[in-house]
């Protein structure tokens, strides 16, 4: 794994490393891939802005927050953003974080799909909701510089990130109606998201 994209560096340590290979080992290459840029949008845009975050919570909830999704980790009753939580709390307790930090990483993989979030109120939930959003539907792109968008899509390249990603969520709608997922599905969010500029290049 490249620990730095143009200046943006991914946290060292045995939570981030346990994290990124959790991710890699469940998620196939395009949801990985799609798991660590979301890590890097939202880094870059806190770096911007001078926000002081939580790195290494970040990271693990970044690289987590699509597990849900995987039939592995799938619940038939759950959206997959609280079965991701719940994973991430036991996750969390295997590296012994206490109880607090367990439930800030359940909270920022629920919260992605939820309302948007003050930074300044809960600065890595918003930082998850600006990864996530940037390199799914393309929202807030104008925020970054062309130069660190490209070098991240050559460091984890889509691979046809848009179209399974479309995939998943209206098989989380068809299953769970009143989720959250279902919820974009209804609107123009798929459209939105294969017409990604970060596909158009």
């Amino acid at each position: 794994m490249l620990i730095e994209v143009a200046g943006v560096r991914v946290p060292a340590g045995r939570a981030a490393e346990a994290a990124r290979l959790v991710c890699e080992e469940y998620a196939d290459d395009a949801l990985y891939h799609h798991s660590v840029r979301s890590y890097f949008f939202g880094a870059a845009w806190a770096e911007e802005r001078g926000l002081a975050f939580d790195r290494e919570l970040f990271f693990v909830s970044a690289l987590l927050h699509d597990l849900g999704l995987v039939p592995p980790f799938d619940s038939h009753t759950l959206s997959f953003e609280e079965a991701g939580g719940h994973l991430a709390r036991v996750f969390t307790a295997g590296l012994g974080w206490p109880t607090e930090r367990r439930d800030r990483a359940a909270e920022l993989i629920v919260l992605h799909m939820r309302d948007d979030v003050a930074p300044e109120r809960d600065v890595e939930s918003r930082l998850l909701q600006v990864g996530t959003s940037a390199d799914v539907s393309g929202a807030g792109l104008e925020a970054f510089d062309p130069s660190f968008m490209d070098a991240l899509v050559g460091a984890y390249p889509r691979l046809g990130f848009a179209k399974s990603f479309v995939r998943l969520f209206q098989d989380q709608a068809e299953r769970k109606p009143g989720c959250a997922a279902a919820e974009l599905v209804a609107r123009e969010w798929a459209e939105r998201t294969v017409s990604n500029p970060l596909d158009q290049g």
